[in-house]
């Protein structure tokens, strides 16, 4: 009974993840193009989605190609995850709770990996969006630092009406530069306790890394996120061209529209290998200042003509010095699709403690007073040191003072009576006079006086 609904989704192995600003519809198209068998939409906040339209207009798009499907929410409050739920579930096949988000902003908003301290509210969250759908629900999690808890965890959720768990081998400390490897042996140790469909997700860099997956843990399927970015061909076992990949996806984008930064976040992931070397500045900072479809085909096109020589053929990398200086010494060259690999955290330490050496042993700058200036208020004063110099700067600063002895404010440059704004107009109040520069003319005086007179 707890594989039925699965079987009919026929049983999908390659799983595209839910990504803020990265699984819009025509990157989930893109992905089925290329043997993805199961999409998750953004994760989308209950709380806007029930209650802005527009928000649901921009953010949740789906079509009939665009299953089977699952919609991923985040949230605190039982009532709206369920009445969020409620709006989307004649769209989808199943909703999901988002508990693996591990950023600040979830933090902030308590919800995703930062729920997974307070099991009663997720119990009544799970049973209160169970009861108001008729498709089930699932949930995306985070390990726990011991695996018995995280067993205890997911136990919690399948009692609870969880009918899919998707298990992330991270902890929620884990993340940027301190991502690491995650712990295939804790989705191995809750796939053998738990009795419903499982997702791994962790450490997926090509179709190799899913089938390891699969038969080392046991699980129904694997997700991927970061690996599938940089390749949305990963499930078919490919690395394409990545200019050719990037024009199919922006066909895509053509008949289904999405923000511009949605297709900005894609071409930089596809193209992070060509981005890299110095030589491509120029078509990094169109891409990043890219306002329209024409601009990003563009990008795709200008780097195409330069890589395609030698994709082809035509130029070998050993005839250009320079080109196999830039970085050319790859498994894979910079113009394929290819995994993004982070340093480990324990080279991200080092660095940091090497940066913070090299701080110390750093001259320290002092103000006039002796005390030392930060190297934040440096970065603040540089910038201000390379602002365009205005042509009138150096006027307006060495002005003279109001010939108000006792007003300490600059006069105005154009001032007839060489006097600030607020002396030169009682001047021309009380002198009946005219200044062509502050602009105080006699009618105004005028009309101060007469309406003086009548209180």
């Amino acid at each position: 009974m707890a594989f039925d609904w699965f079987d009919n989704l026929g049983r999908p192995q390659f799983v595209v993840a839910p990504m803020v600003d990265a699984s819009e519809l025509a990157w989930r198209l893109l992905c089925r193009n290329h043997a993805a068998q199961l999409c998750y939409t953004p994760m989308l906040h209950s709380n806007i989605f029930t209650k802005d339209s527009k928000y649901r207009k921009e953010y949740f798009t789906t079509s009939s190609n665009d299953r089977p499907l699952i919609v991923q929410f985040c949230g605190n409050d039982p009532d709206i995850m369920a009445a969020a739920a409620k709006l989307v579930e004649k769209d989808c096949d199943a909703i999901d709770i988002n508990l693996g988000c591990p950023q600040s902003i979830a933090k902030r908003g308590r919800y995703g990996a930062f729920l997974q301290d307070d099991w009663s509210l997720l119990q009544k969250i799970v049973t209160a969006m169970s009861q108001a759908v008729s498709v089930p629900i699932t949930c995306k999690v985070r390990v726990f630092e011991t695996i018995d808890k995280s067993i205890e965890y997911a136990l919690m959720l399948q009692n609870a009406g969880c009918k899919l768990l998707t298990v992330h081998g991270r902890t929620r400390e884990q993340k940027g530069p301190l991502t690491g490897i995650a712990s295939w042996e804790h989705i191995k140790a809750v796939r053998k306790a738990v009795s419903i469909p499982m997702f791994a997700n962790g450490n997926i860099q090509c179709l190799e890394d899913v089938f390891r997956c699969i038969n080392f843990t046991g699980v129904d399927g694997v997700m991927s996120a970061e690996g599938i970015l940089t390749n949305p061909a990963l499930f078919e076992g490919i690395n394409p061209v990545t200019w050719e990949i990037a024009m199919e996806y922006l066909d895509l984008v053509e008949k289904y529209p999405c923000p511009s930064s949605f297709i900005r976040g894609h071409l930089f992931k596809i193209f992070h290998k060509i981005f890299t070397l110095e030589n491509n500045n120029g078509d990094r900072e169109l891409l990043a200042t890219a306002q329209n479809l024409n601009d990003f085909r563009q990008v795709c096109i200008r780097i195409r003509h330069k890589y395609l020589p030698f994709h082809e053929g035509r130029i070998h990398l050993q005839d250009d010095d320079g080109m196999t200086r830039c970085g050319f010494d790859l498994i894979l060259p910079p113009w394929i699709c290819q995994p993004y690999v982070r340093i480990s955290p324990e080279e991200h330490t080092q660095k940091m403690e090497l940066c913070k050496q090299q701080d110390n042993t750093k001259r320290i700058i002092e103000d006039p007073d002796g005390i030392p200036i930060s190297r934040k208020k440096m970065k603040k004063l540089r910038r201000y040191l390379r602002r365009p110099t205005k042509p009138d700067a150096a006027t307006n600063r060495n002005r003279d003072i109001c010939t108000n002895d006792v007003c300490p404010n600059p006069c105005g440059i154009k001032c007839a009576y060489q006097l600030c704004k607020k002396c030169c107009r009682n001047k021309c109040y009380n002198e009946d006079c005219f200044c062509e520069g502050h602009d105080f003319r006699m009618y105004k005086r005028e009309k101060v006086k007469e309406n003086e007179d009548n209180t």
